[in-house]
């Protein structure tokens, strides 16, 4: 970093991947029970009990207001399942705004907690609620806990070069059910209601959970790596599987597929889609063999999947072909939906 950008302000969203590597390999490990740590490109850690693994994550909801619970509950459920372990406790804080607090607010936000724990069969084992100075919006902040057998454990590091990249469903459902629910008096009169209507509802349909696509894609055959796709969008969640496995990426980015509504708000936004927060798309790395059974079982269950990549040998770099031009992939500074908040406020 340049000298004396210790006094910058730091942009809304996640740390810089520079920062944030800097940060955690500072972090001692004293611990061999640590399978996986903290480090770029993972979703949860693994403690090893024996003959079971336990994998812990937690994961704040930020920029949206509404549904906070319900988001909170599966964004940290897909953490714990693209390990291949399956989501079973979760702890949540609630962060209410002073002076705005309600409690309506609480029954809502615990109540989205509850049927999206209900939903994937998880017990909510406790956590933290407060009134806290300087929120205009509830923040909640999640801990899933999840378990595995030691041997179906995913670690993305297992990648290896001439490993395929799939990709379940598209891009960007949550992205584009955040920007139709907080930006439609932008949006109204410029994208059609029911183009609106459809984005709105994206939220649950197709949703943003990948709990199932994860368990049913490890059962089907050999998986190496699995990862969403979350802020920062496509780009990044790519840009972080070729980071945790220490190898290049190529990828495709004509046959990465965008729903027609987020295609639509995004133009209307002037927003990339590719760096679009993006959980309900799942990134499976597997060997070329177990892809055409990986992909039939999802098909089975209506989950539609994608080929867009290969991993390749390091000295090839991450690189995204698109109409038929290859470019560096370069995850975006900041996610399109935290640019379009700061830049456009309410």
């Amino acid at each position: 970093m340049a000298r004396g950008s210790e006094r910058l302000s730091l942009a809304t969203g996640k740390l810089s991947a520079e920062r944030l590597d800097a940060m955690l390999a500072a972090l001692p490990r004293r611990d061999p029970r640590v399978l996986v740590g903290p480090r770029l490109g993972e979703d949860a850690a693994v403690l090893d009990l024996g003959d079971r693994c336990l994998v812990v994550t937690t994961d704040p909801v930020t920029m949206a207001a509404d549904r906070v619970g319900w988001y909170a509950v599966h964004v940290n459920a897909n953490d714990v399942a693209v390990m291949g372990a399956r989501p079973r406790w979760f702890f949540v804080v609630l962060l209410l705004p002073e002076g705005a607090a309600t409690d309506a607010m609480v029954a809502d936000v615990m109540g989205e907690v509850r049927a999206a724990c209900d939903a994937l069969g998880v017990t909510v084992c406790g956590g933290h609620t407060e009134i806290t100075a300087g929120l205009d919006r509830p923040i909640v902040v999640g801990q899933m806990l999840g378990e595995v057998a030691r041997e179906r454990l995913v670690q993305k590091a297992r990648l290896q070069v001439g490993d395929r990249i799939l990709l379940t469903r598209g891009v960007a459902i949550e992205g584009t059910a955040i920007l139709a629910r907080e930006r439609s008096g932008r949006l109204a009169g410029v994208v059609a209601e029911a183009t609106l209507a459809r984005a709105r509802e994206m939220l649950a349909d197709p949703g943003i959970s990948v709990v199932e696509a994860a368990l049913a894609a490890v059962d089907a055959g050999e998986v190496r790596a699995m990862h969403d796709p979350t802020e920062g969008g496509v780009l990044t969640g790519l840009s972080e599987l070729a980071a945790a496995c220490g190898l290049g990426l190529r990828v495709n980015g004509d046959r990465i597929p965008v729903y027609p509504e987020t295609g639509a708000l995004c133009r209307a936004l002037g927003v990339d889609p590719l760096g679009l927060i993006a959980s309900g798309a799942l990134l499976i790395g597997a060997p070329p063999a177990s892809c055409e059974g990986i992909a039939a079982s999802l098909t089975r269950r209506g989950i539609p999947v994608s080929d867009i990549g290969q991993i390749v040998p390091r000295a090839e770099g991450v690189t995204i072909e698109l109409g038929g031009v290859l470019h560096p992939l370069v995850p975006p500074a900041r996610d399109e939906l935290a640019r379009l908040l700061d830049d456009h406020p309410a």
